[in-house]
């Protein structure tokens, strides 16, 4: 079964949250995801992951009357933004729920476990199946 985990972060508190992590900080936060990278690789559970820029790369578009693309910068609406995301493909539910639990682990400012809230979605093989 494939699943979707997504980690999100206040848009309002980005540019806060990135400046509170020194250099060495951001290693170690790099380390930790890579490292959960290799893994899913190796296990053959990876099929697509990134990191995300913040809201300031953020483009919202929306169909205009002719249904041209009317552009706007930022996030469509107030609140939390996608920071990173994987697509795993494994045996149980129970699988993706520990590999969420991981990348929540990831270390934060002071190496100190962020325990961040990942969300963890199925991805049904018939998205009409709810």
């Amino acid at each position: 079964m494939k699943y979707m985990i997504q980690m999100n972060v206040p848009a309002a508190e980005w540019d806060a949250i990135m400046s509170s992590h020194s250099e060495e900080d951001m290693q170690a936060m790099f380390a930790h995801m890579n490292a959960l990278n290799d893994e899913l690789t190796s296990a053959g559970e990876w099929v697509d992951g990134q990191g995300l820029g913040g809201p300031a790369l953020v483009k919202t578009v929306r169909a205009g009357s002719d249904g041209r693309p009317e552009v706007t910068d930022g996030p469509a609406r107030a609140g939390d933004i996608l920071a990173g995301y994987w697509v795993v493909d494994v045996k149980s539910e129970d699988r993706a729920l520990e590999i969420a639990a991981r990348a929540s682990a990831c270390p934060g400012p002071g190496g100190k476990p962020g325990s961040d809230p990942v969300e963890v979605h199925p991805i049904p093989g018939d998205p009409t199946a709810a």
